[in-house]
């Protein structure tokens, strides 16, 4: 008698899923039945005739036929939404550093918040936040029921790790703590109700970028580049980057395009122009604008008082401006599609 004769003589029975487990050993035969709690009393005449006919078979010395409840997996819980108040995401990004990126986030969302969008900004640049400096801002952010709050500045709410640490301590940091931190200001920041949350997001294309795009689930990216073929080649990157998590690339932006001498007013195209435009028609994503290089864009960065605020008629101003404008459709599509912000 082995297990195979055992469950050929059940066969009759029909037991379907029920039949859990079978094992034979020496004569010894037992046998469980894998049923409800509340089914057990039902099903007790039929545990008791396969006992019965179990015991009748030949080399059989005892049988036994037992009831077990397997406790059903809960459901698991709905995983939270990170951002729940947020209705759209935009990174702005760029495969390299040096390229202003900072400069064309902090301004990008000023010129987003003079159109009546309630915007916010997150500067996730952990290793060089510059947010609190280009801003005006200092001093750390106030905490209610566990979550700090962003940080009111030129028409729009921020948050930085800057305002946690001092400007000049270095963050020797490993990637762990890198995650660690950013995983805060997505989550223990109270974002509130917000029509865009613009992220400037730290330069290359590692684990912080990935981080960032999963967690924060992006509406789409800016790539920000300067015309040079050498800053090109790492926003080709940046736009690889962002498909392969198919987060989709709203466009690109040519920052430092062009200098305008402000005694004579001659244009100088130092690092060449129109490169991000034809790279963006390359690519087969939007072209955004151009950004000049102008004293007054760094002069009021380093003042605490973005050009788009405090200079809102200037030339460079404008091109924030028009860069706004262009991301707008994008934009409102996101918003009538109500949150879309999710943790992967």
């Amino acid at each position: 008698m082995n297990e195979a004769d055992i469950r050929e003589a059940l066969r009759p029975f029909n037991l379907g899923k029920m039949l859990d487990s079978v094992h034979v050993k020496d004569g010894l035969v037992q046998v469980a039945l894998a049923i409800k709690r509340e089914e057990a009393a039902a099903l007790e005449p039929v545990r008791a005739r396969v006992e019965a006919a179990l015991a009748k078979l030949r080399g059989v010395k005892s049988a036994a036929v037992v009831f077990t409840a397997h406790r059903e997996a809960a459901a698991p819980a709905p995983a939270p939404e990170v951002l729940p108040g947020v209705k759209a995401v935009v990174a702005v990004a760029s495969g390299k550093g040096g390229v202003g990126k900072s400069t064309v986030a902090v301004n990008l969302a000023v010129a987003l918040a003079q159109t009546g969008l309630s915007v916010g900004l997150l500067d996730a640049d952990v290793f060089g936040p510059s947010l609190p400096r280009m801003l005006g801002l200092s001093g750390k952010p106030e905490v209610r029921d566990g979550k700090m709050i962003p940080v009111p500045a030129w028409g729009i709410v921020c948050m930085s790790i800057g305002f946690l640490v001092e400007e000049t301590t270095a963050m020797v940091w490993r990637g762990p703590m890198v995650m660690g931190a950013l995983n805060q200001l997505l989550t223990q920041v109270a974002w509130g109700v917000l029509d865009v949350l613009v992220i400037d997001m730290p330069p290359g294309t590692g684990d912080a970028q990935l981080t960032l795009a999963q967690k924060a689930s992006l509406a789409g990216a800016v790539i920000v580049s300067t015309p040079q073929d050498i800053a090109l080649i790492d926003a080709r990157r940046g736009v690889k980057m962002f498909e392969q998590v198919r987060v989709p690339v709203l466009g690109v932006v040519e920052n430092m395009s062009y200098f305008h001498c402000p005694e004579c007013a001659a244009r100088t195209e130092i690092f060449g122009h129109g490169g991000a435009r034809a790279e963006a028609e390359r690519m087969g994503v939007p072209f955004l604008g151009e950004v000049p290089l102008l004293v007054a864009i760094r002069e009021t960065g380093d003042s605490g008082a973005p050009i788009t605020a405090s200079e809102p008629e200037s030339e460079a101003a404008g091109a924030f401006r028009a860069i706004a404008a262009r991301l707008a459709p994008a934009l409102t599509a996101t918003r009538a599609a109500g949150p879309t912000i999710s943790i992967v």
